[in-house]
């Protein structure tokens, strides 16, 4: 398959167009004309090699709105025409205890990536949604339920499930004291859930300045951590506290805030800390976790229960052209709170 879109070449380069070739379609696959693609902070991880990881040129982009242009003759969950959604994987082992568990994002043989992933049948490297089209295993395309706009849907893929997943792990329901510390991409949709689930939400910043912000999300409660008196009123205040901050920082603060078995969730940051210092966990049996997306069953849970309660991420839209002045921004937390690519743009 013909495909364009925009790739960085090498580390520091900026994203230039591209053209390259898709696999073949398979007998379980599903071909898409992607109408929308959201921009995630991962994507500008993997364009600058933060992870060491990075394969060029490299497209990026893992959170996809499509439109299906063709089936494989095995397809039977979608047609031609049908609007569709692709996240962070489109592959995995599909045999292991985790796959089965439909935690494929846990997959025992580590699953294969929207991009930068070598194919699982042809080692071809994955490229993402930072283009005209792609091709999926059809068990990784999702269904996108009447009730979402497409043009805002696309952030649900990582930004929506990434949040949404632990919520749904540490059963938060009417009631529950939840915490989001960082109110960006995934910290505005952590509020956002975290509400329509019935919680009682703080947010959780460093200044006041984002507390009308955050109430007009859902929050109901705004908490300064550099004022000590706010801290210390609401220890043992929370169930769970949902750290969406991208960078190494130091979590030591929060596990005070923490009731008895009470979670602290990372979903932001991919390496370092702060040193970590036990006596709040060990004093109130409280925990440190982490927690990666979703299962394909989990994002189609997650993407339903957005068009119930009628929750879109907060995006602005954006030209294909734009996407390296997007990303200057991105690094200075210049965005509201998301990105989302109007992939019409890459026909000029």
């Amino acid at each position: 398959m013909k495909s364009f879109g925009y790739a960085a070449h090498s580390v520091g380069s900026p994203l230039e167009p591209f053209s390259f070739e898709r696999r073949d379609l398979r007998d379980n696959d599903v071909a898409m004309d992607i109408l929308y693609c959201g921009v995630c902070h991962s994507d500008l991880h993997y364009v600058k090699d933060d992870w060491a990881k990075t394969v060029y040129p490299c497209v990026p982009g893992h959170e996809i709105i499509g439109r299906v242009t063709e089936v494989g003759s095995g397809v039977s969950k979608h047609k031609v025409g049908d609007i569709v959604a692709v996240g962070c994987m489109v592959d995995s082992c599909q045999e292991c205890d985790q796959c089965k568990k439909d935690h494929e994002q846990y997959c025992r043989e580590g699953w294969t990536g929207t991009y930068n992933a070598p194919d699982r049948q042809t080692g071809d490297l994955t490229q993402g949604g930072y283009s005209n089209n792609l091709i999926a295993r059809e068990e990784f395309v999702l269904t996108v339920p009447d009730g979402l706009d497409i043009s805002k849907a696309a952030p649900l893929l990582c930004a929506g499930i990434t949040t949404y997943s632990p919520l749904r792990e540490w059963n938060v329901g009417p009631g529950s004291r939840v915490g989001v510390v960082g109110m960006g991409g995934l910290g505005h949709m952590a509020i956002k859930l975290a509400h329509a689930m019935g919680a009682i939400v703080t947010v959780i910043s460093r200044s006041p300045d984002k507390q009308k912000d955050a109430e007009a999300l859902g929050a109901h409660n705004f908490l300064v951590s550099k004022d000590a008196d706010q801290m210390a009123a609401y220890a043992n205040g929370f169930d769970l506290i949902i750290d969406t901050v991208p960078v190494k920082h130091d979590v030591n603060p929060y596990l005070p805030l923490l009731d008895i078995d009470g979670t602290l969730c990372l979903v932001g940051q991919i390496g370092p800390l702060e040193e970590l210092t036990t006596p709040f966990m060990i004093r109130g049996r409280r925990r440190v976790a982490g927690s990666i997306i979703g299962g394909i069953k989990e994002t189609q849970e997650c993407l339903d229960f957005c068009a119930r309660f009628g929750i879109h991420p907060e995006v602005e839209m954006i030209n294909i052209q734009d996407i390296n002045t997007a990303y200057e921004r991105l690094e200075r937390s210049d965005v509201h709170y998301r990105f989302v690519i109007d992939m019409k743009s890459l026909q000029a």
